[in-house]
């Protein structure tokens, strides 16, 4: 397989979480955001989107957008899984992943962020207080979410979750980490989060996740 992708974009960083989880190798092809890659002649024809992260699977299919291509290796890869088997267990980690992909992610991506300024002349400072209002309100969300669930496997007499849920690593980890890492970019608040931290802080123990974060990348730069 091999993944395009930017060693700094979250979503990118969601997919190469997943591969390590899962043991997979495949081969790094870096799509640079800030130079405009993306847009490039050549990688649409790999992302009609321009979008990064791109996955070109072992029989050259070309699949799109990180959730749905963790999923897919969920799907080809089962184990170790990344989704409960649980029906209503695993709807609660998709809501976890979807709050992070849907909800904080949209509002601060790359392309908001330089919209703001080029087009809509915000000051960079403006900007910044922009990105940390947005995540810090999307992951207390996060954080109540979190509660509740823990609260809910108390009731049903289940152990406390190490990770987002569970003793495992999930799609919801996939997602949290690298939001966690790109918020710390912008100075982002992260203090009376203590259940949101403490699954991250259980994640960044775990081989795969240091393995896959921004630094580690071969395309990783200051």
């Amino acid at each position: 397989m091999k993944l395009y992708n930017y060693f700094r974009s979250s979503a990118s960083f969601r997919v190469r979480i997943a591969l390590e989880l899962k043991g997979l190798p495949y081969d790094y092809i870096p799509v640079h955001l800030v130079k405009g890659e993306h847009k490039a002649t050549g990688y649409s024809a790999v992302s009609p989107s321009n979008l990064v992260p791109t996955l070109e699977t072992d029989a050259g299919a070309h699949l799109s957008q990180s959730l749905a291509i963790i999923e897919y290796l969920d799907e080809t890869h089962p184990s170790p899984a990344l989704l409960p088997s649980d029906p209503l267990e695993r709807a609660a980690v998709r809501a976890l992943a979807q709050l992070v992909a849907c909800e904080i992610h949209p509002l601060n991506n790359l392309r908001v962020l330089k919209y703001l300024v080029r087009e809509l002349k915000v000051e960079e400072e403006t900007k910044n207080i922009w990105y940390r209002h947005w995540v810090r309100d999307g992951l207390e969300a996060f954080e109540r979410q979190l509660l509740a669930l823990e609260a809910q496997r108390h009731a049903a007499g289940q152990a406390p979750s190490v990770y987002c849920w569970g003793d495992t690593p999930t799609l919801a980890d996939c997602c949290l980490v690298p939001q966690i890492f790109n918020g710390r970019r912008f100075n982002t608040n992260y203090d009376g989060l203590p259940r949101t931290m403490a699954a991250f802080d259980a994640c960044m123990a775990h081989p795969a996740f240091q393995k896959a974060q921004p630094s580690s990348c071969p395309d990783n730069e200051p």
